[in-house]
């Protein structure tokens, strides 16, 4: 997917469109590249911290997490060794943000990372990256061997003395669960990409030792707040949240593709203009909008109508905007079949470890599919949300444990769809179904 600038003040996507070759550091540093690590290193930690303090950087992962806070928290750490992780898996479907950073800006998150291990004294990074996309992987190795070869990474970046970052490409399996820091963080340390124990990245992360972990678009801010200044970035956004924020729009939209948005953007116009998604590609008016990805909730059109893309109108709707990816679909498409999709990919996604993900996923999938057959039978539903809810509360992960989200909106929204798939005449079914 092409990554289109839809507003006039575009950060993050401003020179996608303007470097024949996204890894030279010349044509990188002509566009403003490198000015916020030129500015880092000339303030005193404090200082930079409340410039990230004021700009309102929330994570872009889905995390929801406040960056600020993050980099406080690790900063007063106790240790000498400290860690700075890129994650760049994104094995969200629909999302495709990061993707277009690593293979159209790789050196604006490798700033960002710079930056950070900058302020946290870390002399050592990791880009955590599907090996799906060998093409992304290459160009990210060759931005890190001009941004060394220029002295923007390596030993004494910037003619400091003990000022030492380097950044080694790990390249993930692709799963899905290793978007959690508590499946990636024993992958990246060479075993099963599994979650076991409670990762704390703050106190034991990576081999042990705290640990900042952001995905690529996080890490592409950060340059842009000390470039601009913390207020003039809090003022592109809303007053929850300071910046712009990539979007991920698929489905049946007229023009599908990536956008960067202020937040605070009115959730219609993202839509609706012509500038952004533009309709539905039939004419008819949408159905639901599945926002914050496979982990999110389902939406009706009317939830959204007087809804700014933000962290606090979502959050009144009992939504998220997760890592930004909104999916919409109109009448042709039905609940069940979607949801059944959704149920799909969990199971896919299941890595196993628990009892409840990896038997429950496939249970759950299996009861969308009986109705979708029409072969559902009085009790179905009532069993089919007690599985959900039995997947979602045993869980070990997030994974699981967001499983339910999609499917007890979409039962909330559209009960009339789960209804005609039950047989109203056959027996009441008397067991759980696993």
């Amino acid at each position: 997917m092409m990554a289109t600038e839809q507003t006039t003040n575009a950060i993050l996507t401003a020179r996608f469109a303007k470097m024949t070759n996204p890894a030279e550091v010349p044509t990188y540093v002509d566009l403003a590249g490198y000015q916020g690590l030129q500015k880092a290193t000339t303030l005193d930690t404090a200082v930079l911290l409340n410039e990230l303090e004021t700009a309102g950087l929330i994570s872009r992962s889905g995390t929801g997490e406040n960056i600020a806070a993050q980099w406080q928290a690790l900063a007063k750490a106790k240790g000498q060794t400290k860690y700075v992780v890129c994650n760049a898996n994104e094995g969200e479907p629909g999302s495709f943000k990061d993707k277009a950073l690593i293979q159209k800006d790789p050196l604006a998150v490798i700033e960002g990372m710079t930056i950070a291990a900058y302020f946290l004294k870390a002399s050592q990074g990791y880009l955590y990256v599907q090996g799906e996309f060998p093409e992304f992987i290459e160009n990210f190795a060759t931005a890190l061997n001009n941004a060394k070869a220029a002295h923007y990474l390596g030993t004494n970046i910037l003619g400091i003395p003990g000022f030492n970052f380097d950044i080694q490409i790990m390249v993930s399996g692709g799963g899905y669960v290793e978007n959690v820091a508590d499946a990636m963080i024993p992958a990246l340390e060479g075993r099963v990409g599994k979650p076991g124990r409670k990762v704390n990245l703050v106190k034991r992360g990576l081999y042990g030792a705290p640990t900042l972990v952001h995905d690529p678009e996080t890490f592409a801010n950060i340059p842009v707040i000390l470039r601009l200044g913390g207020s003039a970035y809090r003022d592109l956004g809303a007053k929850d949240a300071g910046g712009t924020i990539l979007v991920s729009l698929s489905g049946q939209f007229q023009h599908p593709g990536l956008y960067e948005v202020a937040l605070g953007t009115p959730v219609q116009d993202i839509l609706y203009q012509a500038d952004y998604g533009g309709g539905s590609t039939t004419g008819k008016p949408f159905k639901f909008i599945h926002v914050g990805g496979q982990a999110g909730a389902l939406a009706t059109p009317a939830q959204l109508v007087d809804c700014a893309y933000t962290y606090s109108d979502f959050h009144a709707q009992h939504l998220t905007i997760g890592c930004g990816v909104i999916v919409a679909m109109d009448d042709s498409v039905g609940v069940v079949d979607y949801l059944e999709k959704v149920a799909a990919f969990y199971c896919a996604e299941s890595c196993g470890k628990c009892l409840a993900g990896r038997v429950g996923s496939v249970r759950i999938k299996e009861q969308l599919q009986k109705f979708q057959r029409h072969a559902g039978v009085p009790g179905d539903l009532r069993y089919f949300a007690h599985t959900v809810d039995h997947v979602a509360e045993r869980s070990l992960c997030p994974v699981g444990q967001s499983i339910g989200n999609a499917i007890f909106s979409g039962m909330k929204l559209f009960p009339d769809e789960f209804k005609q798939s039950i047989n109203w005449d056959a027996p009441e079914t008397k067991e759980v179904p696993w």
